[in-house]
């Protein structure tokens, strides 16, 4: 119990719940189902729903993350630091028996008491060279690790990752002080470390460059 509601802080203080947590294709509240029966009456009328008519995949496919999204630029040099995730509490953080863990107003740090199991990936899926850095990296064959988007566009980034996407708001890209991305974040000790990406220029654009370095020297 203690575990599990010390995630339920760090999440708290992630500040995931307003990450536009969306599993694209999970809708409505989830039961477990006990009874084979009532399974069945489930799967029934699930096959006389007209699925397209109440989910409108142009609007998933077209979403575009959240209004309070903050625009990040490409990490230029490979870098890390830590971040403290000292809290203060804005609401009583109940402990599940029905008591108060941290009162309103408390200052703690989650990380000193529970490990956040984690490895968070930010990405910019408005960024080509981002998205395919990101698929053939060893990060989207890991089950610990959770990608979010910091911009993008949700259908063309699922047509090339074929994982759950998520979105990162203003409140968490602040949270854990991003300034560029791709960032790998997770836990080290009583800290998060943030470590920036730098990738390799593209051809194309390096090819651009050199060109315009060409004209230059004459």
């Amino acid at each position: 119990m203690i575990r599990r509601t010390g995630l339920a802080v760090i999440a708290l203080v992630l500040g995931v719940s307003s990450v536009q947590a969306k599993v694209i294709g999970t809708y409505g509240t989830t039961y477990r189902i006990t009874e084979r029966d009532a399974l069945a009456e489930i799967e029934e009328r699930a096959r006389k729903v007209d699925w397209n008519k109440v989910l409108d995949k142009r609007k998933v496919e077209n979403y575009q993350g959240p209004p309070d999204k903050m625009q990040l630029p490409r990490a230029k040099r490979n870098r890390s630091f830590p971040v403290d995730m000292s809290y203060t509490t804005e609401i009583d953080v109940p402990d599940g028996k029905g008591g108060i863990l941290y009162p309103k107003g408390y200052t703690f740090n989650p990380l000193e008491y529970v490990t956040y199991p984690k490895t968070l990936v930010v990405i910019d899926g408005a960024d080509p060279e981002q998205v395919r850095w990101f698929a053939a990296s060893e990060y989207d064959k890991r089950l610990d690790v959770t990608l979010l988007l910091s911009e993008g566009n949700f259908g063309a980034v699922s047509k090339r990752i074929s994982r759950p996407l998520f979105y990162a708001d203003r409140k968490m890209i602040e949270r854990l002080k991003l300034k560029a991305v791709p960032s790998v974040i997770k836990q080290k000790g009583r800290l998060m470390e943030v470590t920036e990406v730098a990738l390799p220029v593209g051809k194309a654009k390096a090819a651009s460059r050199s060109s315009q370095d060409k004209k230059g020297a004459q």
